[in-house]
């Protein structure tokens, strides 16, 4: 099972573009399998580090053409196919009807972050110095009248009308971090990624996370420390001042770490979520200068005392390296911690956070899904938090590795001007996605491969609502509900469910195929009309470097999504956003201002929209 994170390749000054990739593919084969735990997971304390304040721009930075060193360093990493054995034969691919899909004109929503603002972004010393990169990746929170939206390296905030309160801000700039290039002199700043939002409403207090790369300044390449970022708003007012703290994600036993397999690490693509005491992420860790995969780390701290910019310690679980999984070489990836909309906190146990997590350790087919409970989560607001952790494996419907999707053809203007044909688009693997905890329930869905009526494989999304029960240090859970969303011949990715307090539940993601340009889509999973709603019409295909072999070397399919994001706010309503292709331009208009009327830049043309639903 793998995915290709963010491709950014190595700086270029012509289309001739060289891969200064950093030898981070883990293997296929060869990883470790977990070893049991007796009592629970491993586990250490985690020291957070304050690191200063942070505040979004008001106004945007200057924009300019193609410029040299274009491009940045990014890891790339691969989850194992730890085990050899499938769990359901290949014949198992599931075959769902399908839902009818319909172009929804009277539905909310506005276009949100796209490349182009993020590529420009920055003032005084970070201005001009953004990388070109895809997928986006996809954060957002929604609270006190305000909508704060981040992609990979950019960040700002909408009143919930759409009009836009702050400047696209760069990641870098809002941490206090070293702009990722000052094109004038070469120097590299750090590489940060993969953000995730969440709004606290008993606080009001918004929650930024990304994980962090130190970079040599000189060359560019990846240096020997990670960490995740956390930003924590001061007020209920996200325009305002954020403080912002750190913990190290190294994992060599250097700075109060433990010693893990071939690290030094870095946290990829950390995972959040919150309970009525403390505030999680979970990481994959990846090692950086060699092949391999520790499996899933997962981190607990006090909510309270983050809101408060407090350096209490958490808590680190080495999930990955220390409980055995139901497969005999697999190693838990992936394990994702709920959110819950106002008043779902589940506050049995002394406080109980859940997770979902996918088995699909073969990367083929499979039928199980992992319900993971933390308990005693109020113990984490004393000097001495003393958290349970404990799993049960539950029968699902059949997920399984989705296909590339295919997309409409259209104007390509970049695949034109470097002679390389419409591309497909990355579906990436079958890991969790989004989960949230409401009315007792936890919702989440995964890429799936699905058979649809009278035609091809192509990508699907199957989706889970589990009831779980924890009581002590025991823990079980049932499947209460369950499904598919497809559209025959066509291909649906990157699901998220919003969950309002009263358990009406909406799914955002992407819509492409053969007959439709990527389009921001949604359905409705507790009422509605039955069918795929597109609120974000595509204008065009993806047009970016990643799908171009003369752009970045090799073959393969345009990076996308990687994930979307869908919650509830204060009114019940869902606000979801995802990755959708929102112009075009010919290859005259192209030829003669690359930017097309500043709607992308000469090397990518993506976007993302924001959906308002009422369930």
């Amino acid at each position: 099972m793998w995915t290709r994170k963010h491709v950014a390749l190595g700086g270029a000054t012509s289309l001739g573009l060289i891969a200064l990739l950093v030898g981070l593919l883990a293997s296929h084969t060869g990883a470790a399998g977990a070893s049991p735990a007796a009592k629970g997971p491993a586990s250490s304390p985690v020291q957070v580090t304050a690191v200063g304040s942070g505040t979004l721009n008001a106004q945007s930075g200057p924009a300019s053409g193609v410029t040299s060193q274009e491009f940045g360093p990014s890891p790339e990493e691969e989850i194992p196919h730890s085990a050899t054995v499938s769990h359901v034969a290949a014949s198992g691919v599931p075959t769902p009807a399908g839902q009818n899909v319909v172009v929804d004109s009277s539905t909310a929503g506005f276009a949100g972050l796209n490349h182009f603002q993020q590529r420009y972004a920055g003032t005084g010393a970070y201005a001009g110095t953004q990388f070109s990169l895809e997928p986006p990746d996809q954060a957002l929170c929604v609270g006190g009248g305000y909508v704060v939206e981040s992609i990979n390296t950019a960040v700002r905030v909408y009143d919930t009308s759409g009009h836009p309160l702050t400047a696209a801000t760069p990641i870098n700039q809002f941490f206090g971090l070293a702009p990722e290039i000052n094109r004038t002199t070469l120097v590299y700043g750090d590489f940060t990624s993969d953000p995730k939002c969440y709004y606290d409403a008993d606080t009001g207090r918004f929650f930024l996370v990304i994980l962090q790369i130190d970079v040599d300044p000189s060359t560019g390449n990846f240096g020997a420390h990670s960490h995740t970022e956390i930003a924590v708003s001061q007020t209920n007012n996200p325009t305002g001042k954020w403080n912002i703290v750190s913990f190290d994600t190294t994992d060599d036993g250097s700075n109060g770490t433990p010693s893990h397999t071939a690290c030094p690490c870095f946290g990829d693509q950390p995972l959040i979520g919150a309970d009525k005491y403390g505030f999680y992420v979970s990481t994959n860790e990846f090692p950086l200068f060699a092949n391999g995969f520790d499996g899933a780390q997962v981190y607990a701290f006090s909510k309270t005392a983050l809101e408060k910019g407090s350096t209490a310690n958490g808590v680190h679980l080495d999930v990955g390296g220390s409980v055995a999984t139901p497969d005999t070489g697999g190693i838990w990836y992936s394990i994702q911690p709920a959110t819950s909309p106002s008043g779902s906190y589940e506050t049995a146990n002394n406080g109980t956070e859940y997770f979902l997590s996918a088995l699909d350790f073969s990367a083929s087919l499979d039928n199980r899904v992992a319900v993971w409970a933390l308990t005693n989560t109020a113990s984490l607001n004393s000097k001495t938090p003393n958290l349970g952790l404990a799993n049960s494996v539950i029968g699902s419907e059949v997920y399984g590795q989705p296909p590339n999707a295919i997309q409409k053809n259209g104007l390509i203007p970049l695949g034109d001007t470097v002679k390389d044909p419409e591309a497909l688009i990355a579906s990436n693997d079958d890991r969790m996605n989004q989960v949230v905890f409401a009315g007792g329930k936890l919702w989440s869905g995964v890429n799936s491969v699905v058979q649809t009526p009278n035609g091809p494989t192509r990508a699907g999304i199957a989706y889970f609502e589990v009831a779980p029960s924890a009581s002590g240090s025991s823990l079980s859970a049932s499947m209460a509900g369950q499904g598919y969303v497809s559209a025959n011949q066509e291909n649906t990715l990157y699901p998220s469910i919003g969950v309002n307090a009263s358990g009406g539940a909406v799914m955002v993601f992407t819509l492409v195929g053969p007959d439709y340009y990527p389009s921001a889509a949604y359905f409705n999973l507790t009422g509605g009309d039955g069918n795929i709603h597109i609120v974000g019409a595509g204008q065009g295909p993806e047009d970016g470097f990643t799908g171009y072999k003369k752009s970045n070397g090799y073959a393969a399919p345009s990076r996308w999504g990687d994930y979307s994001a869908a919650v509830a706010g204060p009114d019940g309503s869902i606000w979801m956003a995802t990755e959708y292709i929102g112009q075009s331009c010919t290859d005259a208009q192209f030829t003669a201002d690359n930017t097309c009327g500043g709607t992308r830049s000469f090397y990518a043309n993506w976007g993302t929209f924001v959906i308002n639903v009422q369930p």
